[in-house]
């Protein structure tokens, strides 16, 4: 019989990137390549124990010894999840999906053994699967050129082994990376629920709630029925947002939904899990405050061979302690470096479709047939590990079709014109993945209820922000608000020819953005966290360069932050001969301008070598960070320009900069891992350091008011002209610079800290509650 070919292994760089070539296993190890293979441990719950493996005594490394539940190689061109789960299959005959592994750290490990003849400078990635209980040894089907037996043992007393270096198990540096698996696993089962329910609320009350109840007297009865239907089909996209978030997230939803009021500890993880729509706290840098020991339990009947009187493997969803920065638009265990390489291969339609808004990035199952995996999405042959596109109408088919027929429904229903239009169109590009004409009944809609729903923003999307989240906001026309901002829209051209940057980068086509002022009824999906206050939207370059963009205010929002959070920073920070300058009229006209200026400045880009392009594309993970940061110092900038023309009253140039100032401390408590609070703080320390901010001795704050129209103008020629140009890596390195946790900053949180000022405010909807109840 011809021999098997020797397994080749993709060769990596010492930092463990790909280098593009591939060699056969024994010579990786000959020569002492960089490579990746991944570890699997099996923990059960109830017992406290790991499950350990005896290596077959063929095997060319540590043969005879215990060792991780199940290791392999990465194979060249593999990935790491699928990898780990044809390991488990191959060597212990167990078969679970992705939803069962957690990655909890990666481990180099280099060592040299079998009298220098075996090099092994190895990537592992850690995965964790946790069990409720012990899989039954018989259950197993062990590999036998690879497992010659298994056990169970307590972590305790594995760990006593290793430090002991007891010759009979596979050594591992307790001290080093890999002492991890043992404090993750202790941390997590180390459960003082009388702690975690007091870190829990502390969290919860960084929040404070208000009652939306705007009027809804102004509504005809057509538009009444019709707001019915649009409520359930926001409901809808609430579920798609879910799903976008992480592949499991809808199942712990459902999970820690269900067990509510089985404690005040499970009440309390379930009304912050509803804050932020995920494991992960917004205000914490995204930290978890769950682990997959809370997670919702699920039962496989066949992953291992049958057993008799046993039920099978129940299992905890896992989901990692980080979060995933390409959310569930990607391949949990795909790299940039892999998209990238992929997409290059691609002809230029197909790559447009690859960082489109409206698609995820997929690779088939490998553990299933070909023929399977092509039913799940794909219309093209696939490797095991190859990547796919696939558009929202088809991941997320059943959901939008419901939404769909709701939005129909509200169509046929309402009384207005325009309202009419979009919801119809909106209907139809959930069905079609064409978002082209409802943007544009979007931007003309007039009428007593305001509607935005569907795909928008990026800022889940960590790794490109290419993929846009679903949302609904859904509000009551201000009338006389609107009436009163015209004034912005009007002047955005005469602000683009004045934009602080080289005129060769200025557009000549600049539309004026309608400005519509609602008070907010009801939102849902990607409005996790901190409330937003106003949005300006469409994000198609197509549009934004034809016509513009539109902005909404969401007026009943911004008197309820301001009011809650502004004001009493201000009585904390700013010194008393200013702070009297901190008022709404400043506050909520900069929110204005800072959403007229994403209108304005580079958004189409032509490259230095004539290709076209654009920010959000060239700027990638930093586009959206940058981009907030252009809005609120350009906003100032244009507020001044404004006031110096005359269009505004003297008496906001200095309140506009004060409130700015207090609204800084308010955005950089959202934390520095989201675009608003980073973008915040890079605006803060620059004009500190331009002497605009000033820090006094008693920990106050005033400004400089010489010095800080300088100052912002300098910072907005600066962010202007990076993204003009296209210049990440100069995006890269202002932001690494200038978005940090500084000490004045520190002086400022504290104090606010001390004085326990809300950091948000988390909307009741009592009319849009009431609404729903009775239809």
């Amino acid at each position: 019989m011809t021999a098997a070919p020797e397994e080749r292994l993709d060769v990596l760089t010492a930092a463990g990137d790909k280098t593009g070539v591939s060699k056969p296993r024994s010579e990786v190890h000959r020569d002492g390549d960089f490579h990746r293979a991944v570890h699997v441990w099996i923990y059960s719950e109830s017992t406290g124990e790991l499950l350990l493996q005896r290596r077959a005594d063929c095997k060319d490394s540590w043969p005879g010894k215990w060792d991780i539940s199940s290791a392999g190689h990465i194979s060249a061109g593999d990935s790491s999840l699928s990898s780990a789960r044809r390991e488990l299959h191959e060597e212990l005959g167990i078969k679970l999906p992705v939803d069962a592994f957690e990655l909890i750290f990666v481990h180099l490990e280099e060592c040299v053994i079998n009298n220098g003849t075996f090099i092994n400078n190895e990537y592992c990635d850690v995965y964790l699967v946790t069990t409720l209980s012990p899989i039954p040894l018989e259950a197993f089907t062990l590999q036998e050129s690879e497992v010659s037996a298994v056990k169970y043992m307590h972590c305790n007393e594995y760990k006593n082994c290793l430090a002991a270096e007891n010759g009979e198990y596979v050594p591992y540096d307790l001290n080093g990376q890999y002492g991890q698996l043992f404090s993750i696993i202790e941390k997590r089962y180390k459960d003082n629920m009388d702690a975690r329910s007091l870190t829990i609320q502390k969290q919860i009350s960084r929040y404070a709630p208000i009652l939306l109840e705007p009027e809804l007297t102004t509504l005809s009865e057509g538009d009444r029925e019709a707001l019915g239907y649009i409520l359930k089909a926001s409901m809808v996209i609430d579920d798609i947002f879910y799903e976008q978030v992480w592949n499991s997230n809808q199942m712990l939803r459902d999970w820690l939904k269900a067990r509510a009021d089985s404690s005040s500890l499970d009440n309390l993880k379930w009304a912050y899990y509803s804050i932020n729509k995920s494991p992960w706290s917004c205000l914490d840098e995204n930290k978890a405050f769950l682990s997959t020991a809370d997670s919702a339990v699920k039962l496989l009947t066949d992953a291992t061979k049958q057993i008799s009187g046993w039920k099978g493997v129940e299992y905890r969803a896992a989901f990692p302690q980080d979060k995933p920065g390409g959310a569930n638009f990607y391949p949990p265990d795909m790299n940039k470096m892999e998209f990238e390489l992929w997409k290059s291969g691609l002809p230029d339609k197909e790559q447009k479709d690859v960082t489109g808004f409206f698609t995820v990035i997929k690779r088939p199952d490998a553990l299933l047939p070909s023929s399977v995996a092509q039913s799940e999405g794909s219309d093209q042959t696939n490797n095991s590990d190859d990547l796919y596109v696939v558009p929202y109408s088809k991941e997320y088919k059943p959901s939008l079709e419901k939404a769909a027929e709701l939005l129909c429904k509200a169509s046929e229903c309402s009384d207005s014109p325009s309202l009419k239009n979009l919801l119809r169109t909106k209907a139809n590009a959930f069905l079609s993945n064409d978002y082209y004409e409802s943007d544009i009944a979007w931007m003309e809609l007039d009428s007593n209820i305001d509607v935005t729903i569907g795909p928008y923003e990026t800022y889940e999307d960590g790794l490109f922000s290419y993929k846009a989240t679903f949302e609904a906001f859904i509000g009551i026309r201000d009338d006389v608000a609107t009436s009163q901002l015209k004034l912005f829209g009007a002047q955005l051209e005469d602000l683009e020819k004045n934009l602080p940057m080289d005129n060769i980068y200025k557009s000549d086509n600049v539309s004026a953005a309608p400005i519509r002022v609602m008070n907010l009824l009801y939102n849902s999906g990607d409005v996790k966290g901190p409330q937003t206050i106003a949005f300006n939207l469409p994000n198609d370059e197509r549009i934004v360069n034809e016509r513009g963009t539109s902005m909404v205010m969401l007026k009943n929002i911004s008197e309820a932050k301001f009011k809650l959070i502004v004001k009493p920073i201000a009585d904390a920070c700013i010194r008393e001969e200013q702070k009297d300058y901190v008022d709404f009229e400043p506050y909520y006209t900069h929110i204005v301008c800072h959403e007229c200026c994403h209108g304005i400045g580079p958004h189409s880009i032509i490259l230095p070598g004539g290709k076209k392009s654009t920010v959000r594309l060239e700027l990638q993970e930093f586009h959206s960070a940058l981009e907030e940061a252009k809005a609120d110092i350009v906003g100032l900038w244009a507020l001044n320009f404004l006031i110096n023309k005359g269009l505004l009253p003297k008496s906001l140039s200095k309140s506009m900069y004060v409130s700015f100032l207090a609204g800084c401390f308010r955005s950089i408590r959202f934390g520095l891992e989201e675009a608003h609070g980073k973008g915040q703080a890079l605006q803060f320390n620059w004009l500190y350091e331009k002497g605009a901010f000033i820090l006094h001795s008693d920990g106050k704050f005033s400004i400089d008011f010489t010095k800080v129209e300088d100052a912002v103008e300098s910072l907005s020629r600066e962010i202007l002209t990076i993204q003009a140009k296209g210049d990440k890596p100069a995006a890269q390195a202002l932001l690494q610079s200038r978005a940090t946790m500084t000490q004045p900053l520190r002086v400022a949180l504290e104090k606010i800290e001390h004085m326990q000022v809300p950091v948000d405010i988390a909307p009741i909807f009592g009319a849009a509650n009431k609404l729903l109840a009775n239809n």
